[in-house]
């Protein structure tokens, strides 16, 4: 959809960006991951724009009704603000950790979209 069909459908480029993050976000499996790098790419091929960087702005604005905490940066290190919340969850799903326990494990836990 360009963003003339965006806005004539009622939605802004910024509401259909959101939605597509958060829509991807939501496919990401109970014990996986995936980088805001990956899920930008896969927004990219849908809307032919964003970054991890946009990515991350729509997490920490709107990211609270999905499981954020399966999103990590390229290095596998959850959000520095929730990092003890994040790797709770992610131990509670069963995700792959590395061992010192305070990043994914990336070669076993991610998940591509």
């Amino acid at each position: 959809m360009t963003d003339d069909a965006a806005t004539s459908a009622g939605t802004s480029p910024a509401e259909e960006y959101l939605d597509e993050v958060l829509a991807v976000v939501e496919r990401v499996p109970s014990g996986r991951a995936t980088t805001y790098g990956l899920v930008a790419e896969a927004v990219a091929e849908v809307l032919g724009r964003g970054g991890p960087r946009q990515v991350g702005q729509v997490m920490a604005r709107a990211g609270s009704g999905v499981a954020w905490w399966r999103v990590v940066n390229a290095a596998g290190s959850p959000p520095a603000r929730h990092l003890d919340r994040a790797l709770t969850e992610l131990r509670a799903e069963g995700c792959p950790l590395t061992r010192d326990g305070r990043r994914v494990d990336l070669h076993r836990a991610a998940w591509l979209p």
